[in-house]
């Protein structure tokens, strides 16, 4: 791991959290940042919600974590 790598991730984690605390700015519900560190780049992905996912579906059969 770099060294610096955890450190980016921890201020991008808090800030999401911080967005959802403060009601500010557009958190990442629903996408999912790529984050590629040999090219200093980000990548946003929008992710589509699964209607058969046991989990989160239109029938969830799973309640407890």
């Amino acid at each position: 791991v770099l060294g610096v790598l955890p450190g980016v991730m921890g201020t991008l984690q808090a800030t999401e959290v911080l967005k959802l605390l403060l009601h500010k700015g557009k958190p990442l519900i629903g996408r999912l940042l790529v984050y590629d560190a040999m090219k200093l780049s980000f990548r946003e992905l929008k992710l589509r919600r699964d209607e058969s996912c046991a989990l989160c579906g239109d029938q969830p059969t799973i309640t407890e974590l």
